[in-house]
C-alpha cells in the first residue's frame, strides 16, 4: 500500500468553486480545520478540463448539451488552479487531481501534484490511462458503471504497469440512495485483488453517515466525498457535503474504525475477570487425597468460581486427567492443573492449522498424508517445527507446509530433491544460504538441491512446496541436536486431519 492510500479521506471540490478562486481558497481552508481536528489523513481533490480542446468547438455554445454549460461557467485559470494547489498544501493535506484529458495530465505534473485520481468515466479511456500512468505517480481509480469483467480488465492493465494504484467503488447515480450501493462488492474486491488497496467513492446523500461506517466495516481503506460551501448566493447539489457535514461524516468514519478495531482477538483482563465472575469452578464433593486421580464422581461444578480455581471446561475438556496436588476437604474448590496430554496438543494444533486453511480458501480433499515436524519435542512446536500435508511423492512431490505464527522451521538441506516453494497464504521469510528472502502471497522460490535454507513466519502462513521425489533421510540440518534424531523422533504421522 502506498503511504498516502493509508486511510486516506478524499474531498473532492469538483466544480464546487463556482469559477471563483477565493470561495475555492475558502472551501479549502474549511476543510484543513475539519482535518486537523480529527488528526486524519485527508486531501484536497480538483479537476483538470483543457476546455479548449476537452469540448468539441461546434458544442461551446450548446446549452442542450449536458455538463458543457456548467464547466465553462466554472472554469478557472491555470494560475488559479496552482493557487489552490498551494493552499491544499500549506492546509496540510494531500494534492489529488482527476484529469479529463492527455493536457490536463501535464499540468497535473506541473503542479506538483501528488496523486492522480482516475474518474468512472474515465477508467476504460486507455489513451488517458496510458498518458495517466507515464506521470508516474501513485493513482486512485473509481469504479462506477463498470461490470466486473471491466474492473478485471483495468486491475491488470495498472498492474502491468510500474504504478501503484487504488480501486474505489462507486455508484454512478447523483445522489445514490442505498438500495444500489451494494457495499457487500467491496469485501468482494478485496478478496478479488488482495494486492489492491480497496476503497468506497460515495454519492449517497449528504446526510448519510451510516453508508461510510458500513464502507469501513467491509474494509473500506480510501473514503471519498464531494464537499463544497454554500453561501447566501450559493447551493449545494444534493450529493456534496457542507462543512458540517463533512465533520460528521469522517467522526462516523473514525468512530467505526474503533468499533472495528484490529482482525486480531484481542482479550482484556477485564474481560476475563467478568467472564470468570459467571463460570462454575469445581469442588470437591468429599474428601480428595494427595496424589488421587480425580473423577467426574469426585466434583461437582458450581459458581462462583475462584480465580486460579479449575473451571467446569478445563475439568471436562476433551482426555483431560488430574491429579490431586493436595488434599482437599469437602466443598473446598480445586486448583489443579492438567496432566500433559499428547492428543490435546496434537488437536489444539490441528484446530489452529484447520482454521488457517479456511481463512486461506483452501480446501484439500480426502486423499493426503499429516506430519507434525517436531524438531525439539510437541511442547515446542508452536515455536519450532511446521505441520507438513503430503498430497503426493511420486517423480514430482506436492506437499502443503503449515507455520505458526511466530513459528520457525530450522535450517537443513537435501542431497537429492529440489524444491520450489509458492506462498499461498501469510508472511512467509526464507533463509537461503546467507540470503533473506521475504515472500508474499504469489511469490515463488526456487530452491537447488544442497543448499541450506529454513523458514518463519510473524503472522502464520501456508505455502505449498513443489519438489522432485522426496526420499526420507534426505534432510540434513545444521543443529547437531537436530541431525542426532532418528526421522520418526521428530516426526508425528496423523491418519486423518
Amino acid at each position: 500500500m502506498h503511504p498516502l492510500f493509508k486511510d486516506l479521506f478524499i474531498l473532492e471540490m469538483a466544480n464546487n468553486h463556482q469559477g471563483d478562486i477565493n470561495h475555492g481558497l475558502a472551501i479549502i481552508r474549511e476543510m484543513g480545520k475539519i482535518c486537523r481536528k480529527y488528526q486524519v489523513n485527508a486531501g484536497v481533490k480538483f479537476q483538470y478540463r483543457h476546455l479548449d480542446t476537452f469540448i468539441h468547438p461546434d458544442y461551446r455554445n450548446n446549452t442542450q448539451a449536458k455538463h458543457i454549460s456548467r464547466f465553462l461557467s466554472t472554469e478557472l485559470t491555470e494560475d488559479q488552479f496552482r493557487q489552490l494547489v498551494e493552499a491544499t498544501r500549506e492546509a496540510g493535506l494531500v494534492t489529488i487531481c482527476t484529469p479529463f484529458d492527455e493536457k490536463s495530465v501535464d499540468l497535473i505534473v506541473d503542479h506538483g501534484i501528488e496523486v492522480i485520481k482516475v474518474a468512472s468515466c474515465s477508467a476504460d479511456d486507455w489513451p488517458l490511462l496510458n498518458k495517466m500512468v507515464k506521470a508516474g505517480k501513485p493513482m486512485i481509480a473509481s469504479t462506477g458503471g463498470l461490470t466486473l469483467s471491466q474492473i478485471d480488465n483495468l486491475v491488470s492493465f495498472l498492474s502491468h504497469r510500474p504504478v501503484e494504484f487504488a480501486i474505489l467503488h462507486c455508484v454512478g447515480i447523483y445522489p445514490s440512495p442505498n438500495e444500489v450501493l451494494h457495499l457487500n462488492f467491496i469485501e468482494k474486491m478485496i478478496r478479488r485483488y488482495p494486492e489492491v488497496t480497496i476503497g468506497y467513492s460515495g454519492h449517497e446523500g449528504p446526510d448519510n453517515t451510516d453508508v461510510v461506517k458500513i464502507a469501513v466495516a467491509k474494509g473500506a481503506r480510501i473514503l471519498e466525498r464531494h464537499v463544497g460551501l454554500p453561501t447566501e448566493t450559493i447551493k449545494l447539489n444534493n450529493y456534496s457535503m457542507n462543512p458540517e457535514q463533512v465533520d460528521k461524516w469522517i467522526a462516523a468514519a473514525q468512530e467505526a474504525k474503533i468499533i472495528c478495531g484490529s482482525d486480531e482477538k484481542e482479550i482484556t483482563q477485564s474481560e476475563k475477570d467478568s467472564l470468570l465472575s459467571l463460570k462454575r469452578g469445581v469442588f470437591a464433593k468429599h474428601g480428595i487425597k494427595k496424589g488421587q486421580e480425580i473423577t467426574p464422581k469426585d466434583v461437582f461444578f458450581a459458581m462462583p468460581c475462584a480465580d486460579g480455581q479449575l473451571t467446569s471446561g478445563e475439568f471436562g475438556r476433551y482426555r483431560a486427567r488430574f491429579i490431586a496436588s493436595q488434599d482437599y476437604a469437602p466443598l473446598q474448590g480445586l486448583t489443579e492443573q492438567s496432566q500433559p496430554d499428547l492428543y490435546l496438543q496434537i488437536r489444539q494444533i490441528i484446530h489452529q492449522a484447520k482454521g488457517m486453511f479456511t481463512e486461506a480458501g483452501i480446501i484439500l480433499g480426502k486423499d493426503y498424508e499429516i506430519e507434525l515436524s517436531h524438531h525439539f519435542g510437541l511442547d515446542q512446536f508452536p515455536r519450532t517445527g511446521c505441520m507438513i500435508v503430503n498430497v503426493l511423492n511420486r517423480e514430482y512431490c506436492k506437499k502443503l507446509i503449515v507455520v505458526l505464527p511466530g513459528q520457525s522451521n530450522p535450517v537443513h538441506k537435501h542431497l537429492r530433491k529440489e524444491e520450489t516453494f509458492q506462498l499461498l497464504y501469510g508472511d512467509l521469510q526464507v533463509s537461503l544460504d546467507e540470503q533473506k528472502v521475504q515472500l508474499k502471497p504469489g511469490d515463488t522460490l526456487l530452491v537447488e538441491r544442497d543448499t541450506w535454507h529454513g523458514f518463519r513466519s510473524e503472522k502464520g502462513a501456508i505455502f505449498e512446496e513443489i519438489s522432485t521425489t522426496h526420499y526420507r533421510n534426505d534432510s540434513i540440518y545444521q543443529d547437531e541436536r537436530i541431525a542426532i534424531l532418528d526421522p520418526m523422533q521428530r516426526k508425528t504421522v496423523l491418519d486423518e486431519f
